[in-house]
C-alpha cells in the first residue's frame, strides 16, 4: 500500500503546504487563476531552479493541490480550487464553536 494512503487528504495538503517553496508556488498558482502557468513562468517568478521547481510540483500534485495538463511539450499548472476549499473548509468548519476542557467538565 502507498504510504500516503494512510493519510487523509486534509494532512497531505497541509503537509505539502508546510514548505516555503511549495507555499509559494501554491499562492503564485491560486493568483494566476484558471490560465494557470506554465512551469518556466513559475520559475521565473519564484527564482527557482528547474529541477527543485520540479520536486516541489511534484509534492503538489501528488497532495491533489495542483492540477497539470500536458499541452504538447509545454505543461500548465493549475491550483486544484476543490481540494483548497476541501483543506479550508475542514481548518474552519467549527471556528469559534467553543471547546470543553477537562476543568469545565468538572
Amino acid at each position: 500500500m502507498n504510504q500516503d494512503a494512510a493519510f487523509s487528504p486534509t494532512v497531505r495538503a497541509l503537509a505539502a503546504l508546510g514548505h516555503d517553496a511549495r507555499l509559494a508556488i501554491f499562492r503564485l498558482l491560486v493568483q494566476a487563476g484558471e490560465d494557470g502557468m506554465l512551469v518556466g513562468e513559475i520559475g521565473a517568478h519564484l527564482g527557482l531552479a528547474p529541477s527543485t521547481l520540479a520536486h516541489h510540483l511534484n509534492a503538489l500534485v501528488a497532495a491533489d493541490l495542483v492540477i497539470q495538463e500536458r499541452r504538447g511539450r509545454e505543461v500548465v499548472n493549475r491550483a486544484n480550487y476543490d481540494a483548497m476549499r476541501r483543506t479550508l473548509t475542514y481548518l474552519t468548519e467549527n471556528c469559534c464553536t467553543g471547546v470543553t476542557t477537562r476543568t469545565d467538565a468538572a
